[in-house]
């Protein structure tokens, strides 16, 4: 059966100014995993991404990891990931406030998970983006994915869309969509088996670029 390997970016640039970059360690598990797959056998016949910036970077360590440069990906936008910062400040907007929480990484987390819950039950006013449009556009990119005639596919995606098109694949409820998305390590990797009828999940989580030698530096959730 066609196989979709579904790659969390890597370590993105968290309480920087930017953080839709990868950090140097970002780079180096962008490399890593592709030596790992490429050491696993998996020669894909197509490569997708989303159109951020962190996607762009992994998917050229992957490449290079490999030894695949020269490829052009494609690009589907339904891989991006759903901007909290904006949910965050049209909920705060519709609350009278002003001023987001410090961006530690406790309140973030416990922030993010609540917002989202919210953003699902569609309580959240005027939000940039709803629940419905996000859910939809991350099944488009499923549906573009593991389209007929290609047999391994090798998509770049975040958290928050890899976690959402889990969720729908298990037929799970929206709040799990958020507890796969606080569980994803950087360029963790995700299996998805598919026919034309059905999709069924082979691997969730899985970082093969990671051994007892490299964990101390390599593992890594944000």
């Amino acid at each position: 059966m066609p196989v979709l390997y579904l790659v969390r970016h890597g370590q993105a640039s968290f309480g920087a100014d930017d953080y839709d970059v990868l950090s140097p360690t970002g780079h180096r598990q962008a490399e890593a995993v592709g030596r790992a797959l490429a050491a696993q056998g998996v020669t894909p016949d197509a490569w997708v991404m989303g159109d951020m910036r962190r996607h762009r970077e992994t998917m050229e360590g992957i490449l290079t990891g490999m030894d695949a440069t020269g490829i052009t990906p494609e690009v589907h936008a339904g891989l991006n990931e759903y901007d909290f910062g904006a949910l965050l400040k049209a909920k705060m907007k519709a609350a009278g406030q002003d001023d987001a929480p410090p961006p530690d990484r406790r309140n973030y987390f416990r922030t993010l998970r609540e917002v989202v819950q919210e953003w699902h039950r569609d309580e959240i006013p005027d939000p940039y983006e709803t629940y419905g449009t996000f859910r939809d556009r991350v099944e488009d990119a499923r549906t573009f994915c593991m389209r007929e005639g290609v047999e391994t596919v090798l998509a770049v995606s975040s958290g928050g869309a890899i976690g959402q098109m889990i969720a729908r694949l298990l037929d799970a409820p929206p709040i799990t969509q958020v507890k796969l998305q606080l569980q994803m390590k950087n360029c963790a990797v995700n299996r998805i088996v598919y026919s034309a009828r059905n999709a069924y999940l082979h691997g969730f989580n899985e970082t093969p670029y990671i051994d007892a030698s490299n964990e101390a530096e390599m593992l890594t959730y944000s």
